[in-house]
């Protein structure tokens, strides 16, 4: 079994790809869309993604429900900074052992990303 990608569904794309690429360096894999719908696969094209799902008119009432998307970050301080400098609080950090800590972040539309570093 080998995991492929995980669906969120966003409001506006545009936004979304801000934050996971342009913010937290996730590459594009993938872009396509059919009628008003656009997807983006976000991750390393031989690896598992996120993939990001924008209709027309989409209401998200309880993003995530709990789920939370973990990413490991090479540079956890430097990225945490940009994500301040653009008006994203992070909360943390979380150790609960010595050799990881991490940071939860909501992204545009309410799911919480854990940025994480281990030591």
């Amino acid at each position: 079994m080998k995991l492929n990608w995980v669906t969120i569904r966003v409001r506006d794309l545009d936004r979304s790809l801000l934050f996971y690429h342009g913010l937290l360096k996730l590459d594009i894999a993938e872009q396509f869309g059919s009628g008003e719908r656009r997807i983006a696969m976000l991750g390393r094209a031989d690896g598992a993604k996120i993939e990001l799902i924008c209709e027309p008119g989409l209401v998200i009432d309880s993003p995530g429900n709990g789920v939370s998307i973990g990413l490991e970050a090479d540079d956890l301080e430097g990225l945490l900074q940009v994500l301040r400098e653009n008006g994203y609080r992070a909360a943390g950090p979380v150790s609960p052992n010595p050799h990881i800590r991490f940071f939860f972040v909501q992204d545009p539309d309410g799911y919480t990303v854990q940025l994480a570093k281990r030591e």
